[in-house]
């Protein structure tokens, strides 16, 4: 191990003599001084790893002392030791970025705690979860051979996205490569156990999922009142590993009330999931009820134009169309930015929608533009670039203003999506669909294992473009690929994010009710 170099600074330094022996019996390399200048030109010369400074010095006080470490050493951890319990001096230290705080008189144990604490932080961190997960790696394993509802699925999942987000940080990359075969494994389980039960779920009197065409009625009417707010934001194409990763930053102004994954329906893509939401209805019957604003995977023009209109029928439906409603579509920063500066006017409403398009740009231009590919290589960049945007934009802005006045937030999405790996081959027509997880068409060529097959689109709730059309839907991390050109087409699709088909990442998705912090 190297041998960890310790500054101390404090006027008093003779005092701390045991202390310091207690480090050195310890292998730490322990620099004293007895004034905050004598620290500083320490400073200039030597390389430490950490500083503990007393904060009632003569001269340079330990405050000051501080201020002038982090110009010069900005990264350098200092533990502030004090004899005074004031809160200013505290808060004026923290707001200095210190790494600690102890209040005298310390003991040597302190000492090494604090030194643990910052030092040895990742190591110990890494070393803890890695052996959690092993012993919780077994326990998965076996609740995958058996889990056999959709509720246990949802576990699971969650469970998945927990560890992912714990192993995240570790250094053994080994653990990782685990727990990415399980999440495999059981995105293979996940597609057989979708291949038997998801057509059961449209019957009646069937234990089925809150799903896309029944979320609105189930999940967002029980929260909305005349009394409070409500500001509904859906952002396309978010999993629910991003939403845990940005969550953390939500819980800064909104305090959670509930949280319940719901299951999107097939295929997994905006114009069927996002359009089921508003209407309330699966895409057969949105053709039948509504055949002007319903348009099939081959009619021209785009396909999600009549949300506010088929959410307007929803409450019609409902008896709720007195509530004053509003809705917004974000499709860029300039309309963000001008929505957040305008956030105000929401405020008479009882219901405001905003549909922000970002994840779903992020996920499309990853496949186009070689340098988001880069950014977002894998799913920890990739929720990486998620947050990072999420920090940085007008939703955040607006989720800041909704706090102030007084919104309950519901936050959710239309489906996820998943980094594809693996190509599949498919045969179509000239007219069939052109996604790359799902495939509508007739006479359709494609491998067996690899999709999942709805000869008759109507057991599924699904309109047939016509009487011999089907529907196929990618498993796991397949892509469906035309012989054609295949070897530049796999090339340029392989470890992008898409979706439309089969996985957990696609159908297992985040509703989260919140309220506001005071």
């Amino acid at each position: 191990m190297n041998t960890i170099n310790i500054l101390w600074v404090d006027d008093e330094i003779d005092l701390l003599k045991p202390h310091i022996i207690f480090l050195e019996q310890k292998q730490y390399k322990v620099t004293t001084c007895q004034s905050g200048t004598e620290a500083i030109d320490i400073i200039d010369d030597t390389s430490f790893d950490i500083v503990f400074l007393d904060e009632n010095m003569p001269g340079l006080t330990g405050l000051e002392t501080l201020h002038e470490i982090k110009e010069r050493r900005a990264n350098l951890p200092v533990v502030m030791i004090t004899k005074s319990e004031e809160e200013y001096i505290m808060e004026e230290a923290i707001g200095n970025k210190i790494a600690d705080y102890l209040i005298k008189p310390v003991n040597p144990n302190q000492i090494l705690l604090s030194l643990k604490k910052n030092l040895d932080h990742s190591r110990l961190i890494s070393e803890k979860t890695t052996s959690n997960y092993q012993q919780e790696f077994r326990k998965i394993a076996m609740d995958m051979s058996m889990v056999n509802t959709f509720e246990e699925w949802s576990d699971l999942y969650q469970k998945l996205v927990y560890w992912e987000l714990q192993l995240e940080d570790i250094e053994d990359v080994g653990m990782t490569e685990i727990l990415e075969s399980q999440k495999n494994e059981a995105n293979v389980q996940f597609g057989k156990f979708i291949e038997k039960n998801y057509p059961g779920w449209f019957e009646p009197n069937v234990d089925a999922p809150t799903m896309s065409h029944n979320l609105f009625r189930d999940k967002v009417v029980p929260e909305l009142s005349k009394e409070q707010p409500t500001l509904l934001i859906v952002i396309d194409n978010l999993r629910y590993d991003q939403w845990k990763a940005f969550e953390p930053i939500v819980n800064n102004y909104y305090k959670k009330e509930s949280e319940s994954p719901f299951y999107s329906i097939l295929p997994t893509a905006t114009q069927y999931a996002r359009n089921a939401i508003f209407s309330g209805l699966m895409p057969l019957d949105m053709e039948k009820l509504h055949p002007n604003l319903w348009k099939n995977d081959t009619d021209e023009g785009g396909k999600n134009m009549h949300e506010y209109e088929f959410l307007q029928a929803q409450l019609k439906r409902l008896g709720l169309q007195n509530l004053k409603t509003e809705y917004h579509k974000i499709t860029n920063l300039r309309a963000g930015k001008k929505l957040a500066d305008n956030f105000k006017s929401l405020k008479d409403n009882d219901l405001s929608v905003i549909v922000y398009n970002f994840v779903d740009m992020l996920s499309h231009s990853k496949t186009e533009m070689d340098v988001v590919k880069e950014l977002a290589s894998n799913d920890k960049a990739y929720r990486s670039l998620t947050v990072s945007w999420f920090k940085n934009s007008p939703l955040l802005e607006m989720i800041q203003q909704a706090q102030n006045l007084g919104f309950k937030l519901i936050l959710t999405t239309d489906h996820g999506t998943i980094n594809v790996k693996n190509p599949s081959k498919v045969i179509g027509d000239r007219d069939t669909s052109l996604n790359l997880r799902y495939k509508t068409g007739r006479s359709l060529t494609y491998e067996d294992r690899e999709v999942l097959v709805a000869k008759n689109p109507k057991s599924i709730h699904l309109p047939a473009l016509t009487m011999s059309s089907s529907f196929i839907f990618a498993k796991s991390d397949y892509f469906l690929a035309y012989p054609n050109n295949y070897n530049h087409y796999v090339g340029y699709y392989k470890n992008t994010y898409q979706h439309g088909g089969v996985s957990l990442e696609e159908m297992i998705i985040p509703f989260v009710v919140m309220n506001p912090k005071n």
